[in-house]
This record gives structure tokens, C-alpha cells and sequence, in this order.
């Protein structure tokens, strides 16, 4: 079975306790301009060779980070990973982005920094057609997100969290049956909007990781995962609005619970 690496962004005054319970970390590099703190917490992880992915922050700010604003964080931090700035659900712009930022910066990123390829689009052509292209420009991981629209087409559900759930398990297995997807490639999962998803993963050996904050918000928010079956609602909120949530409201129990519960799902219960 394949062991999917796992990371949960989390809030400062819990943070160093989430990262003994994950696999690597995930940086928001949004948060690296607006907190000192988060900003410390990132430069050490790097400085000691820990695990980093770093993120452009397109899903919370609706565009992704570019040019020399992203790249300064690239060459600072030296993290394990970096997102190339995408386009959301845009295929062209996307490849557009990938193609410039590998053209202007390819050469100049950190020799440990390895690159991260978001798949974009809004039909499967696009998105075989993003998929071949990032491939072809050579990224190091291909990444594909929880929430595209078109999963709501492939797997209609009046629970759209579901929707996404089994329309992401649905796109794989598509891109795996065509062929499109390769196996000597990592592959990224962005987001997990249900748990219990990571059911359907265990055998897919090309999965390489995985990131969300869905155990954490839901632990703050004194939601805990039913055993067995996950959850079937999503709390809206997006963690990095929560970045300086007070530690006295959290129950730290039910957030390493639901941590617990997500790894079950993804990597099997441990004996």
C-alpha cells in the first residue's frame, strides 16, 4: 500500500505541534509577507532541510503569487518544493505561466528546489491538455486540485463537497485508464474537502502527498470526524484566515483526533 505523505496547515499557536504529527509542511507564501512569526517558523524549518512545500497562495487570494514577489521567496527559503504560478481552472493561462516563470526562473531557483505544476481547466480536454504540457515543460510534480467545476458535471450530487470528492476520484482514474497519467512522475492531491477520500488513493503509488487544512478547522470548529465514515459537510472557512487563532479556544484532543482519523483514511489504520 502506498503511504501518502500528508501536511495540515495550521494555526501559530498550534503550529509546531502539527508539524510533530505531519509528514512535511505546507507555506503559504501570502503569510510570509503578513506575519513575522509564520515567517520565522518557515526560514528554520528550511534552514534544518525539513520538507517544504511552497504554496503560491492562488486559493486564498483568487491569483497566485509571480514574477519577483514569488520568486524572492523562492530563493530565500529554499524550500524541498514551489508551486509555479498558475491560472484557476484556465488551461491556457496556465500553461502561459508555467512556460514564463520556467523561462525567466527555471535556471535561477535553488539547486534543492523542485518544481510543482498545477493541472488547470474547465473540461477534461483542457485538462488532459494542461496535464501533457506541464509534463512536457519538465515540472518535477503534477498537481491536481479538490474543487475543479467539472467534477460537479462528472459526479452531479446535491452535496458538492461530494461532488468534488468523487469527481476528483473519477478524473484519476480517467487520466489513469487513458494513459495520461505517469507514474515516474510525483503526483500532488491540492486540498481534501471530504477525509474519507484518501480510501481511494491506497493503491496509487504514483501519489507522492497531499495538503489540507480539513482536520485542523474542523477540530477548531469542535467537529469531530465520525469514525468510520469521515465527513459528509465541509466547514467553509480557509485556515490561513485563522492564522492567529487564540490556543486557549482550541482543543488541541479533538484536532489531533480528526489528524489521527484523516492519516486512517489515507494511509490505513495503524495496529
Amino acid at each position: 500500500m502506498n503511504k501518502i505523505r500528508i501536511a495540515h496547515e495550521a494555526p501559530l499557536c498550534i503550529f509546531d505541534q502539527v508539524t510533530d504529527l505531519t509528514d512535511y509542511q505546507y507555506c503559504l507564501v501570502h503569510l510570509m509577507d503578513e506575519s513575522s512569526e509564520y515567517r520565522d517558523k518557515f526560514v528554520n524549518l528550511c534552514k534544518k532541510k525539513y520538507e517544504v512545500i511552497l504554496d503560491n497562495s492562488i486559493f486564498e487570494l483568487g491569483t497566485a503569487f509571480k514574477g519577483e514577489d514569488y520568486f524572492k521567496w523562492v530563493k530565500e527559503l529554499k524550500p524541498s518544493w514551489y508551486i509555479i504560478p498558475d491560472v484557476l481552472e484556465d488551461c491556457e493561462g496556465t500553461i502561459q505561466q508555467a512556460e514564463e516563470w520556467i523561462a525567466t526562473y527555471g535556471k535561477k531557483v535553488p539547486k534543492r528546489s523542485k518544481s510543482i505544476g498545477v493541472v488547470q481547466g474547465k473540461t477534461l480536454e483542457e485538462i488532459i491538455r494542461c496535464y501533457k504540457s506541464l509534463e512536457w515543460a519538465g515540472v518535477d510534480m503534477i498537481a491536481i486540485s479538490f474543487d475543479y467545476s467539472l467534477y460537479e458535471k462528472m459526479f452531479p450530487h446535491p452535496n458538492q463537497k461530494l461532488s468534488w470528492m468523487m469527481g476528483r476520484v473519477q478524473l484519476l482514474g480517467i487520466l489513469l485508464d487513458m494513459g495520461i497519467i505517469n507514474p515516474d512522475i510525483p503526483h500532488h492531491l491540492l486540498g481534501a474537502g471530504l477525509p474519507q477520500e484518501g480510501l481511494y488513493y491506497r493503491d496509487y503509488n504514483w501519489i507522492y502527498s497531499t495538503d489540507t487544512s480539513n482536520p485542523i478547522v474542523h477540530g477548531i470548529k469542535g467537529k469531530k470526524y465520525i469514525e468510520n465514515q469521515g465527513l459528509w459537510s465541509k466547514e467553509s472557512q480557509k485556515l490561513h484566515e485563522m492564522i492567529h487563532y487564540p490556543e486557549e479556544e482550541i482543543d488541541m484532543d479533538l484536532v489531533e483526533y480528526n489528524i489521527s482519523e484523516f492519516r486512517n483514511y489515507w494511509n490505513g489504520r495503524k495496529n
